[in-house]
């Protein structure tokens, strides 16, 4: 019977309901391109009212990636106990309190907590995202909605920066960090009222009046109605059991983990090095300090176009070569963006090269993410896997720091920056052999269990 329901999903066509839970994800993803970016666009000022140093700075920038590291790690996981919408809720909750707060903060100290706290609500939030979308699409279309749903950082990145512009010309930082409260506030009621739980949870952990829940969304899908829940599936030697962080290493899924979690720290260990620096070292290498910002806009226009195209083609392709060459062009667009930086047009194409080819990466690894693990550990899988990521993210600034203080020059960085990104081909092509031929082309989630 669930794997009836499964096979349903997968091989039906996708109706109103399920594409309303995509927009959705995708509105919730866009959150996290702003949150991210928020310290960025808000630094200056900051820094001038404060008087802050370099290394005071850096720990801000800091501090929200480290709590999103531990919501992926720590908070994403409850979503297998509690449900999906359920820690959704509490993330935003979490979100909307660090924001709002840090508008009020009077320390560099204080609103290092409070960027940690929005940290928190950020990664925790994300991995359940990733699994609504991917549960919620059918096979055709699944990579697809999942590289669509990764095209909301960009997007919200693109669209926070034009708002954060007008907000402190007129109102100064703190209004921009309102701005980021009250627009997180605005999806707790849209999240709660529309969003749908996970149809795998409710049959894998059959919670309390799971039943009638599951009949409700069923009818919007407009499938046909159970009259009693399967019974629960009973591990079999080898199996991954049902749940839980040790569930990762079980002997069926432990080399998919350890291939996951590799391309995704190697994947934002270079994404996140050229979202930091790629403005300031296009200043370092004789541009302007606004011609460093267009640079590193570019980067998330690249990232529209890139998601967007990946989405289109991933219907299309298999989907782990695609990634495996989004990966491999990214390599290639580094390499060549530090050959160029002195040269302006040629530095700001490869710039949006940069952006177009390693955001379509990120998709592919979002997509793969939930097709490596059964119903009853896909958060807790997906929450490590972009916890593992967000540690690379937490040691490239510092490491292309180390570098530069070391005597390197800008454009050697993104040839270092260029090696993890060929290593995370090689992570994506294994993870490719090992996944069911039906995975491999279009991101099933029945086959691959």
């Amino acid at each position: 019977m669930q794997q009836d329901i499964r096979k349903s999903i997968d091989e039906g066509a996708m109706v109103r309901f399920q594409w309303l839970a995509v927009a959705i994800c995708v509105m919730l993803v866009m959150l996290d391109g702003f949150d991210v970016l928020v310290m960025a666009f808000t630094a200056s000022s900051i820094s001038a009212e404060w008087h802050l140093s370099g290394a005071q700075l850096g720990v801000l920038f800091s501090a929200g990636l480290v709590g999103m590291a531990a919501g992926s790690l720590l908070l994403a996981p409850q979503a297998d106990r509690y449900g999906r919408q359920a820690i959704i809720l509490v993330c935003l909750a979490l979100i909307t309190v660090g924001m709002l707060l840090s508008a009020l903060a009077q320390s560099s100290l204080q609103l290092g907590l409070l960027r940690a706290l929005t940290g928190v609500g950020i990664g925790g939030m994300l991995a359940s995202v990733g699994v609504i979308t991917a549960e919620y699409s059918s096979q055709k279309w699944r990579s697809t909605c999942v590289a669509f749903q990764a095209t909301g950082y960009p997007i919200g990145a693109t669209l926070g920066g034009m708002v954060a512009a007008v907000l402190l010309t007129h109102y100064g930082w703190r209004s921009v960090f309102v701005f980021g409260g009250l627009t997180t506030l605005a999806m707790v009621p849209v999240v709660l009222w529309l969003l749908p739980e996970s149809v795998d949870f409710l049959l894998a952990k059959q919670p309390q009046g799971a039943l009638g829940k599951l009949n409700t969304l069923l009818r919007k899908m407009q499938r046909p109605v159970l009259q009693s829940l399967p019974a629960r599936s009973v591990p079999v030697a080898g199996a991954a059991p049902v749940g839980g962080f040790k569930s990762l290493f079980s002997p069926a899924i432990l080399r998919s983990t350890l291939l996951i979690w590799s391309a995704f720290f190697l994947l934002m260990f270079s994404f996140y090095f050229a979202l930091s620096w790629t403005p300031k070292l296009l200043v370092a290498a004789g541009l302007s300090a606004q011609q460093g910002i267009t640079g590193g806009v570019l980067l998330n226009l690249g990232g529209i176009v890139g998601g967007t195209l990946f989405g289109v083609l991933a219907s299309r392709l298999d989907l782990g070569r695609l990634t495996a060459a989004c990966l491999a062009i990214t390599a290639v667009a580094m390499a060549v963006f530090g050959y160029v930086t002195g040269a302006l047009d040629l530095a700001f194409m490869a710039a949006f090269g940069i952006g177009m080819f390693i955001f379509g990466g990120m998709a592919g690894l979002y997509s793969f993410a939930p097709i490596i693990y059964p119903a009853a550990v896909r958060t807790t899988g997906m929450g490590w896997a972009i916890g593992i990521g967000r540690m690379g993210a937490i040691l490239a600034p510092l490491t292309a720091g180390v570098l530069l203080d070391s005597g390197w020059a800008p454009p050697q960085l993104y040839y270092v920056f260029a090696i993890p990104l060929l290593l995370a081909v090689v992570a994506v092509l294994a993870i490719r052999a090992k996944a069911p031929v039906a995975a491999r082309a279009s991101g099933t989630l029945s086959a691959a269990h």
